[in-house]
């Protein structure tokens, strides 16, 4: 039985293709595909490759779906099931998963889905052993395909959260309004920040970023983000600076916008091999913590998946199209220039 897929082949070189339908092996999953969204990865995969991806390889990774079929030795799960899945899970022996750093682990991109196994830009998807173990979950009848689909995204900035330690009464500024950027918004505005600052150079996401409750919107374009950020938190600067892009000259201006004894978090990755210069006055003496933040542990995963369940989150609101999947390149289009923020192709 053969089934359309979106295989990647390399930077601007994805084909709508047959592909044969997946058989689940022992411990892996078969679930045949609700929904899947974009992702701003994948958009950076499909602009410029990654460098974990082994083409040719079916994009995709954030989806939901129903259980087709179970492979010998899964009891947990059965068809039928409606089901969401994060795109990797740890491998539990390493060194890094003994210490607890779970999204460290030496193994973690053996497996990932939409990078270096099969993904979710396809009607079925084989969810391999550990994701089937450590990173499914059932979805509730209150909560929908699309809804459930965010659990990976969300999981990621749950972990960035956590790190930026956001505190009641904080100034929090949010260097991109992607769907990203959105979130941690929201998650932000959960944690008691008194006042949140969203910066973008497109006035589309700026619009979003109102939408989702940003109380200052600034675009670099037009004014003087470093003045303004200042003009807004009583001349001092944010507590929290958050970079949601991914770009060297984005990295640098986080060190502006942070107030003394500020946190940044460097959330948006840049591409391998960026290098970015930071000044060493600024950081030794203005006491500043810059933390990197990269995917999501099991506990960040739950925490995220029980943000879902809670409703308490416009995640729903992220999603501002659908779409068929043979208009994946026209969809990527406009996610770049800011027309849509996440496409969901129905299946």
């Amino acid at each position: 039985m053969n089934l359309k897929a979106a295989v990647f082949y390399g930077p601007k070189n994805v084909k709508i293709e047959e592909v044969k339908k997946p058989k689940p092996g022992p411990g892996e999953i078969l679930v045949k595909t609700s929904v899947a969204l974009t992702c701003g990865t994948d958009l950076k995969t499909y602009l410029r490759g990654h460098p974990a991806i082994r083409p040719p390889i079916i994009m995709g990774h954030e989806y939901a779906g129903v259980v087709e079929e179970v492979g010998q030795g899964v009891d947990w799960v059965k068809p039928g099931d409606k089901v969401v899945t994060v795109v990797s899970a740890p491998c539990g022996h390493c060194t890094y998963c003994k210490l607890g750093r779970f999204n460290m682990c030496e193994h973690l991109w053996d497996e990932i889905l939409g990078f270096s196994i099969n993904g979710a830009y396809a009607e079925y998807v084989r969810v391999p052993p550990r994701i089937a173990r450590f990173g499914l979950y059932h979805i509730p009848e209150n909560v929908s395909f699309e809804e459930a689909a965010l659990l990976e995204p969300l999981s990621c900035v749950v972990r960035g959260c956590r790190l930026a330690n956001i505190e009641i009464g904080d100034a929090v500024a949010i260097i991109g309004a992607g769907p990203i950027g959105l979130m941690h918004l929201m998650l932000a505005k959960l944690s008691g920040a008194r006042k949140l600052i969203m910066i973008d150079i497109s006035e589309d996401r700026l619009k979003f970023a109102k939408e989702f409750g940003a109380d200052i919107t600034i675009n670099p374009r037009n004014e003087n983000i470093i003045e303004r950020v200042k003009e807004e938190t009583e001349g001092l600067g944010a507590d929290v600076v958050i970079e949601a892009v991914g770009k060297p000259e984005t990295w640098e201006q986080t060190l502006s916008l942070a107030r003394k004894g500020g946190t940044i978090l460097l959330f948006g990755g840049c591409p391998s091999g960026t290098k970015v210069s930071f000044d060493t006055f600024t950081i030794h003496y203005r006491e500043l913590t810059i933390r990197g933040s990269q995917h999501y542990t099991p506990q960040d995963t739950i925490r995220a998946f029980r943000m879902i369940l809670s409703k308490k989150l416009s995640l729903r609101k992220l999603i501002t199209g659908t779409a068929k999947l043979e208009e994946l390149e026209l969809v990527f289009e406009r996610i770049r220039i800011g027309k849509e923020l996440k496409v969901a192709f129905k299946f």
